[in-house]
């Protein structure tokens, strides 16, 4: 992180730069009890919902993921709150792109034994 008055380079856990002693960021803004700066979506709503209709073994580390976004924003991990939120939402996509498929097939399924019953049957009666 950089400091915004003298552009000293400083840490990312850093409260006041190094150089000029400047404050980087609010100590409020650090501590699990603290109000967040930055909202990172957790998709645990539709982890939880891909896991219930579409795929149950994608699913789940769709909301392992999803749980451990809030826990990181609070404790200050930001890059590891947006990489959970990012493999949750992946996670979320495939549990859908893979219970979509599944449908779509089984209904194929349905469609093609239906048709080979009705001809079948018409044979019969002519």
């Amino acid at each position: 992180m950089y400091c915004t008055k003298c552009g000293t380079q400083n840490y990312d856990s850093s409260l006041k730069c190094v150089q000029c002693g400047d404050v980087l960021r609010r100590p409020q803004q650090f501590g699990a009890g603290a109000a967040r700066t930055i909202e990172i979506s957790n998709y645990l709503i539709q982890a939880i919902l891909v896991t219930i209709f579409c795929c149950m073994p994608f699913g789940i580390p769709a909301i392992v993921f999803a749980a451990q976004v809030n826990s990181k924003v609070d404790s200050g991990d930001y890059k590891g709150a947006i990489d959970s939120s990012k493999q949750a939402k992946m996670w979320c996509w495939i549990s859908f792109g893979i219970g979509l498929t599944i449908s779509i097939i089984y209904l194929l399924f349905i469609v093609a034994g239906f048709i080979q019953g009705f001809t079948a049957g018409r044979h019969r009666m002519i």
